[in-house]
């Protein structure tokens, strides 16, 4: 262990810092030249593999046949760490934008990148900002673009599901899109919310059947309910 935190402040976060920086330059410059479908996901996707690869976590993907990558869908996913945006964007393998908080808006170079890349900040301080989130989302969805949101909101303390909340719902049903559960197991162990450098470690994801959104949102509370006991009835016992 002790090598591998020397490992870790010697190697690893130098080429990480180094690549991180490249990644959001790269990321921005082609998104604003040639546009965020091609800019926007595969530069960071190799960013996140790298990741992965030189923090010694192993990623294996299970149910990638349950998608089809013309098809565009609302993937939501458990939040137990840092690492699940690794897993996700290195390994799901089908093209999607973030939902994400607004105030990661603010982180530099990242920030401006992710805006660029056409990914979705989410604005809930009244109905107004609300709707114009919603006419963002519909200009990025489409031929095969999806959206992945952590419903959640936040990264777990303990490694097990909290209550969702219900804009991904709302997005899916407003647009007809079918959803998507993704079940994330370890990445606790790799990075808990409380940690401040990973561990190596195995992360599993499991892509669950498309759930299709009932018409009107008039059921939208089972669809939540379904889609996270699908989530969680993934997960291993100590995390239920």
């Amino acid at each position: 262990m002790v090598l591998y935190r020397i490992y870790q402040v010697l190697v690893m976060i130098p080429v990480l810092l180094v690549a991180t920086v490249l990644t959001a330059t790269v990321t921005a410059v082609g998104s604003i030249l040639g546009g965020g479908r091609w800019w926007g996901y595969y530069p960071a996707h190799l960013w996140a593999r790298l990741f992965c690869l030189m923090t010694f976590v192993k990623v294996t993907v299970k149910g990638g046949e349950n998608i089809g990558k013309d098809t565009s869908y609302v993937f939501v996913a458990n939040h137990q760490g840092a690492y699940d945006i690794f897993a996700v964007y290195g390994y799901l393998g089908h093209n999607f934008k973030w939902m994400m908080k607004k105030s990661l808006e603010k982180i530099p170079l990242v920030g401006y990148a992710c805006k660029k890349a056409g990914h979705v900040f989410v604005d809930n301080t009244s109905p107004a900002a609300v709707r114009r989130t919603m006419e963002v989302a519909e200009k990025q969805l489409g031929g095969g673009m999806s959206v992945v949101v952590f419903p959640e909101g936040s990264r777990s303390f303990t490694g097990k599901m909290r209550k969702f909340k219900r804009g991904a719902y709302q997005l899916a049903v407003e647009f007809g899109l079918p959803v998507v559960p993704i079940t994330i197991d370890g990445a606790f162990e790799v990075m808990p919310r409380t940690a401040r450098l990973p561990k190596w470690g195995h992360i599993r994801l499991t892509i669950h059947k498309p759930v299709e959104a009932p018409d009107g949102g008039h059921d939208l509370q089972s669809l939540m309910e379904g889609t996270y006991n699908v989530i969680n009835g993934a997960l291993p016992e100590r995390y239920r």
